[in-house]
């Protein structure tokens, strides 16, 4: 009887854990502090670990809140698609009132965390759940734009590691923060792409064009372009203290090149499997770039 009831017990705590990984989007959000770290590391002249887990957890919870709110917010809309409706919320597994308490709870612990490296860590972190709840997400239903909107929420992870190592923000804050704001748009529109059909049952508006068709693709290829030009101007020595080496440049635009063969191959083809390469390409590109700056800087 005890094993049996220690058994369901942690089942129990398993189904809890899974469903605070699933309305913090845990995959999400851990990419989200890679993305943070890498920018301490390049704007840190010291490397102060305390500092590292300080803005891993904080960051976390930043993105964890924002998911969480996001849910909240559109749970009867999650409710009509097929890859959402099992999500906690809509599935019954967890009430609206919980949801809310975690994400105000995460809200509070986030902004506290990042405070305690610098205020403005702590004030980006706090535009970023703003600009996501409270904008982005209702615009989701009304015009494409949200999606230009929800760049920019999407696009602070990177330079905050930098503000978060260097309590300023400058030219190299804001160039980290516009390659990843561009390659949000390639990345977001390959997996609107793919999904199309699923956010058009809740009346979400993604894509550019609202279809998917040669003007979305077209713009795709734009993105892409923006974004290797953004991601190499480093090596010019023009961005302050941020640098890229030449050798460092040359391998961020080839990344950046296959990124723009698999655009133009959506392009070409205008299918659900172009679109889905074209997303894992810009996921590996993002990572990989990050990792050949923090790289390149220390080697």
């Amino acid at each position: 009887m005890k094993t049996a009831v220690g058994t369901a017990k942690t089942h129990s705590m398993a189904l809890v854990f899974s469903d605070f990984k699933e309305i913090t989007k845990a995959r999400l959000a851990l990419s989200v502090v890679f993305s943070s770290i890498a920018g301490y590391f390049l704007g840190a002249t010291q490397i102060e670990w305390s500092a590292v887990l300080l803005l891993a957890f904080g960051g976390y919870c930043m993105v964890g809140a924002s998911n969480a709110f996001n849910q909240v917010i559109e749970k009867d809309l999650d409710a009509l698609m097929s890859r959402t409706k099992n999500r906690p919320i809509p599935s019954g597994r967890m009430t609206p009132s919980t949801a809310l308490t975690i994400a105000v709870i995460m809200t509070l612990l986030g902004i506290v965390t990042l405070y305690i490296l610098n205020p403005k860590t702590a004030m980006f972190g706090a535009i970023s759940i703003f600009l996501y709840t409270s904008i982005y997400t209702p615009l989701k239903t009304k015009t494409p734009l949200a999606v230009f909107i929800g760049a920019f929420p999407g696009a602070i992870p990177f330079m905050l590691g930098w503000v978060a190592a260097t309590n300023d923000f400058g030219i190299e804050p804001g160039t980290l923060f516009m390659i990843q704001f561009f390659w949000q748009f390639p990345h977001f529109w390959a997996l609107a792409w793919m999904l199309d059909e699923d956010y058009k049952k809740a009346g979400f508006k993604m894509l550019p064009t609202g279809e998917k068709d040669r003007g979305t693709a077209v713009q795709i290829i734009m993105y892409t372009v923006w974004m290797i030009i953004i991601s190499v101007i480093p090596v010019f020595g023009i961005t302050g203290k941020l640098s890229l080496s030449i050798p460092g440049g040359i391998l961020v635009f080839l990344m950046g090149m296959v990124m723009l063969v698999f655009a133009f191959k959506l392009f070409e083809k205008r299918d659900n499997a172009s679109a889905r390469k074209l997303m894992l390409a810009s996921v590996t590109y993002i990572s990989l770039m990050q990792v050949v700056y923090v790289a390149d800087k220390f080697i």
